[in-house]
C-alpha cells in the first residue's frame, strides 16, 4: 500500500513539475500549489514513518512552502 501512496504523491508533484515546465501553469496557480502540498505531504508522512530524515526534510519544506503558499492566496 506505502508502495501505491509513493507513487501517487510523487506523480502529484511531477504533474504539477511538468505543467509549469510546458507553460500550461504559473508556479503560484493554486492547482500547482494543491498538488504540490497534496503530493509532498503523502511523501513527508510516508518518510516519517520510514525514518527517512533527509528526504522528510525535503517533503516535509516543500509542503510547508506550499501550504504557506496557498495560505497568502487565500488572504488576497
Amino acid at each position: 500500500m506505502s508502495g501505491v501512496l509513493q507513487v501517487a504523491g510523487a506523480l502529484m508533484v511531477r504533474a504539477a513539475f511538468v505543467a509549469v515546465q510546458l507553460g500550461v501553469a504559473s508556479t503560484s496557480s493554486r492547482p500547482v500549489l494543491s498538488l504540490n502540498l497534496l503530493g509532498s505531504a503523502v511523501l513527508a508522512v510516508l518518510a516519517l514513518i520510514g525514518r527517512q530524515w533527509g528526504f522528510l526534510l525535503l517533503e516535509g519544506v516543500w509542503s510547508a512552502v506550499s501550504a504557506l503558499s496557498l495560505a497568502r492566496h487565500a488572504l488576497r
